[in-house]
């Protein structure tokens, strides 16, 4: 889609064009009450690996992530992913939010925040088997966090929670993996080990798809969602990462000279 509205045929070669598309949406009108959170959108991701949802604070990115996760209905139009309703595809998918906070006094150790990630099938009230046991130690190794296993999330720098977070994501057996902002605010240890992670989910048959203010992690991704109120372009990052489509979601000449971070002028190094 266009920064008219139209659609945006996909470029040549981009994903396999005999693949069911991950989402599509005809439409689709996303709102909370009275409050239109995305206006009528068209628009669809081929099966691919890395999809990046950008756009300023506000347009609406975590609640299409939400609505992708079947957390928030859809309030016109229709929304498909996996090639279903999101809310019958939920098995499939895996949603690691921002943050989750954890109250201080509980007494939850990494492995075990890790481990409830299985349970998303087992059930609450599921045993731990081997398989389990094995698919944690796995996550917590990729993560890099094996030798924190037995400390509290109390303890844990944010760049480390939201690795366990992850590794909790990770563990759920998913067909789509989708990450609200995985990498703001991280230490550049937890976000290189994030992020080599999302582009490691393609070898693993796996899809991902996040929100990110972040113009170059855009950039790397394999297929872009702009979102301003509305989808304003998807598709290659070379088609939706253009002047005249950021100038449209970020406004008028917001775009001068930016290099890296697009979600407000307090990220525009180039201004102060």
């Amino acid at each position: 889609m266009n920064a008219t509205g139209s659609t945006v045929p996909p470029s040549p070669g981009t994903g396999d064009p005999t693949a069911a598309p991950l989402v599509e949406a005809e439409g689709l009108v996303l709102a909370y009450g009275s409050y239109v959170a995305l206006a009528a959108s068209t628009f669809r991701i081929p099966s691919v690996g890395v999809v990046a949802v950008i756009g300023p604070n506000g347009s609406g990115k975590s609640t299409v992530l939400m609505a992708l996760a079947g957390l928030v209905p859809v309030a016109g139009g229709s929304l498909r992913v996996l090639g279903a309703d999101p809310r019958e595809a939920r098995e499939r998918i895996s949603f690691v939010m921002q943050s989750t906070p954890v109250p201080p006094i509980t007494p939850i150790t990494v492995r075990e925040v890790v481990g409830l990630g299985r349970f998303a099938r087992r059930g609450m009230f599921g045993r731990m088997r081997d398989e389990d046991h094995r698919a944690v130690a796995d996550a917590l190794a990729r993560m890099g966090i094996t030798h924190l296993s037995g400390r509290h999330m109390r303890e844990l720098s944010g760049g480390q929670r939201q690795r366990v977070l992850i590794a909790q994501g990770m563990v759920q057996q998913h067909d789509l993996l989708l990450l609200d902002e995985p990498l703001t605010g991280l230490d550049i240890t937890s976000a290189a080990t994030i992020d080599e992670l999302i582009h490691e989910q393609r070898t693993d048959g796996c899809s991902v798809i996040m929100t990110t203010h972040d113009l170059d992690e855009a950039r790397a991704a394999d297929w872009v969602i702009l979102v301003s109120g509305r989808v304003v372009a998807a598709g290659p990052p070379e088609q939706v990462c253009r002047r005249e489509h950021l100038e449209v979601a970020y406004g008028l000449g917001s775009t001068h000279e930016w290099e890296g971070f697009l979600d407000d002028p307090a990220h525009d190094t180039h201004r102060h």
